[in-house]
């Protein structure tokens, strides 16, 4: 036990032992997850449709703005939960998420609309990341991986249904200002709860780093946020496969966020079945972590990875080689199927890793890289796509995301072995 860690007295970590909290950051986690979602379906069809963008690099710039700003904020939404508590920077993110449904609804040129992107990402790096962090706070290294399904699945739940529901708002209104109302209720909510119901959890991770033991000195406390980062980007094994994971996860899905809509309505399919369509892939997604998160406790986190990578692989391929609704709602599930078998695992196995004293630093790292994606994603796939076309970007990600399968299955070891006392193996190069 380290003497620089203080004992924090009538603590208990355990879902049990703080359910009520654990349940109220699901829900704050849903407000959040609806945020992205009432974008979904709407906003790549306001490009074209409403101000008129006819090129696809220039139709994703609201992912890739978003993208690059919630993987900065991530960073630092982890450094500050540190130093200041998780819960002060929650609040932060549901402030600064205020402004966005306003500035959809009422944006008079493009620029506006990137401006709100940038605000949300703020707001997801700020409240996604310290919800995911405080509920790892308040579990314990036991269930970490069921708790990561149960929050990833409130937030990609709510996106798929909110998803849903702006499209079918969108059929019978239009696609300004009524869809956007959701996100007013959720930005509101979300605030309300965060200031006045959800508590604290830092003292949670400093009662567990009293009893936290690694046979593996780099994963000591004390670590500097340079040494951390090296860790979790490049050197140590798991940290680092699962960071460019993460981030070609979330590249396909900055894809599927952009082009998926446009391409499903130059094929025909009305706004009502495009929301359908956008909504059943974080729906699979959504649901399907409720079970994965729980597996990974009991099976490991690398079959998990490396499986769902594949999995998405080759559901993307799928995409750009069908036409039709129902091949392509086939395919929307698979690949959230994929998704939701590797996004609780990876937060969960990064969980694993890194020293509770430096576990928010190295979240927000990883979120980082992973969010980064996003920004990737949406360059690459509008450049291929106005060079090529959509099916060529399609298929392009669908290979990167096989390769990055197979750099899990060579490079990454096991981090979670329910039958060991403790995880700790040589892991660095």
């Amino acid at each position: 036990m380290s003497s620089s860690t203080p004992v924090e007295s009538g603590v208990r970590l355990g879902l049990r032992e703080n359910l009520a909290q654990f349940m109220l950051l699901v829900g704050v986690n849903a407000l959040v997850g609806g945020m992205i979602g009432q974008e979904r379906t709407v906003l790549p069809l306001l490009a074209t449709d409403e101000f008129g963008l006819d090129k696809y690099t220039a139709t994703l710039t609201f992912i890739a703005a978003f993208g690059i700003v919630k993987a900065a904020t991530n960073f630092f939404a982890g450094t500050l939960s540190d130093r200041y508590g998780r819960k002060p920077v929650l609040v932060a993110g549901w402030i600064i998420g205020i402004p966005v449904p306003l500035l959809l609804m009422w944006a008079p040129t493009w620029g506006w609309v990137v401006f709100a992107n940038v605000l949300l990402g703020v707001n997801q790096g700020l409240t996604w990341s310290t919800t995911v962090i405080m509920k790892i706070d308040l579990v314990g290294p036991e269930r970490r991986g069921f708790a990561m399904g149960i929050n990833e699945a409130a937030g990609y739940g709510a996106v798929a249904l909110t998803a849903l529901a702006t499209g079918w708002i969108a059929a019978e209104h239009g696609l300004r200002p009524a869809p956007f109302f959701l996100g007013v209720a959720y930005a509101a909510l979300g605030l309300g709860l965060s200031t006045l119901a959800v508590k604290e959890t830092h003292s949670h991770a400093r009662h567990e780093a009293t009893n936290h033991v690694s046979a593996n000195d780099t994963h000591r406390e004390g670590l500097t946020t340079a040494e951390i980062f090296r860790l979790t980007s490049f050197r140590d094994k798991a940290l680092s496969s699962c960071s460019q994971a993460g981030l070609v996860n979330n590249l396909n899905d900055g894809l599927a966020w952009g082009l998926f809509p446009i391409f499903f309505a130059a094929a025909g399919v009305s706004i009502g079945r495009i929301g359908i369509l956008a909504a059943l892939y974080p729906a699979a997604w959504g649901l399907g972590q409720l079970y994965t998160g729980g597996l990974s406790d009991r099976i490991g986190r690398k079959p998990l990875i490396a499986g769902g990578m594949l999995t998405q692989a080759a559901a993307l391929a799928w995409m750009a080689a069908v036409t039709g609704f129902w091949a392509w709602a086939a395919g929307a599930v698979v690949l959230g199927i994929g998704t939701a078998m590797v996004y609780p695992t990876l937060l969960a196995a990064i969980g694993d890793v890194a020293h509770p004293t430096w576990r928010a630093r190295s979240v927000g790292i990883y979120r980082l890289w992973r969010d980064g994606g996003f920004a990737v994603g949406a360059l690459l796939a509008g450049v291929l796509a106005d060079l090529a076309s959509i099916e060529t970007a399609i298929y392009a990600v669908a290979g990167l995301t096989a390769i990055s399968g197979v750099i899990v299955i060579v490079r990454m070891n096991e981090t979670h072995r329910p039958a060991l006392a403790d995880n700790s193996v040589d892991d660095t190069d």
